[in-house]
């Protein structure tokens, strides 16, 4: 009985099929093969379904790793991200970070891997790394520190990348950021309007770029208002929500509390509440307001014994 569909003698179902098994399955070369599964148009068509249909039934997967070494390219981004501690918790932005780069990747024909670095690793050294192993047609870096060397070997190395974030290098190179300055401005005012006075403002590390502009920012703002800036309510590190409750509850019971509080990160900021929680004080008690969120920065109104939790919002 004759059939028109392939005897699969070699190309069993289930099974790792090549190249060369579908070409001899279709009596094709193996070039043509190729060039069917990209869909080139030296093909014809009806060869080209033929090929994939039996590529489909056969499981075919491409060789990465093979391809990688015959054209140079991985088809692969990676984000180097680092944790933000040690802690069992990072920050909770990360997540629609992450999913926002996979949507980009897979839409530009791309997977996206991630590189995690400790908060003891070098940057630099990171990068190097990355570059050494060849494993990336191209990068995604964050967390930009003022003078970042890593632009200056990437761009000295031709390799392909963005920053999500700036660096005040006089050089021109890809990066995606958002208003640092501006958005910690806002905050701030929105927080005076809500009657704060006394503003605390939580940044992650000193060096971190971002955080110098929202510093700036919050200063310029409080400045404008004619409110001296008070160095106490400035908190600087890799906050996690012990460290945040720990500076949260040194700042509640000094002579003077703040009347606000603006947060980096989520981990900093779910401190405050249960810093509140451990003196018996109840979030919003006292104090009745509407969470506010500003682009992305949790604020919160609080008097001198309750706290407004902010919601999130990317």
């Amino acid at each position: 009985m004759l059939s028109s569909q392939p005897r699969f003698s070699q190309c069993k179902t289930g099974n790792m099929a090549n190249l060369k098994q579908i070409a001899a399955e279709l009596s094709l070369s193996v070039t043509t093969v190729a060039r069917a599964l990209k869909d080139g148009p030296e093909v014809h068509p009806s060869t080209v379904a033929r090929v994939k249909d039996v590529a489909t039934r056969v499981g075919y997967v491409p060789n990465q790793h093979g391809r990688a070494l015959k054209t140079g390219r991985t088809s692969t981004l990676t984000a180097v991200l680092p944790m933000e501690t040690r802690d069992y918790l990072s920050d909770l932005a990360k997540l629609p970070l992450i999913e926002g780069m996979t949507m980009g990747a897979r839409q530009a024909g791309y997977n996206l891997s991630i590189y995690s670095t400790t908060p003891d690793d070098d940057p630099v050294e990171s990068v190097q790394r990355l570059l050494h192993a060849r494993s990336a047609d191209g990068l995604i870096i964050t967390r930009m520190i003022s003078g970042d060397p890593r632009v200056k070997l990437l761009l000295d190395q031709r390799i392909p990348f963005v920053a999500f974030g700036r660096t005040d290098l006089d050089v021109a190179y890809p990066y995606v950021d958002i208003d640092n300055e501006r958005i910690a401005y806002d905050a701030t005012r929105r927080l005076m309007d809500k009657g704060c006075r006394r503003i605390a403002l939580q940044l992650l590390v000193q060096k971190d770029q971002a955080s110098a502009m929202r510093l700036a920012g919050y200063a310029r703002a409080m400045a404008e208002a004619g409110i001296p800036v008070d160095q106490s309510l400035i908190g600087e590190g890799t906050f996690t929500m012990e460290s945040g409750a720990a500076w949260f509850e040194r700042l509640l019971a000094s002579a003077d509390p703040p009347t606000g509080l603006a947060c980096a990160n989520e981990l900093g900021l779910l401190g405050a509440p249960h810093t509140l929680g451990r003196r018996g004080l109840e979030p919003g008690r006292e104090f009745i307001s509407s969470p506010a969120t500003i682009r992305g920065w949790r604020t919160s109104c609080l008097p001198r014994s309750a706290f407004i939790p902010s919601t999130w919002r990317t």
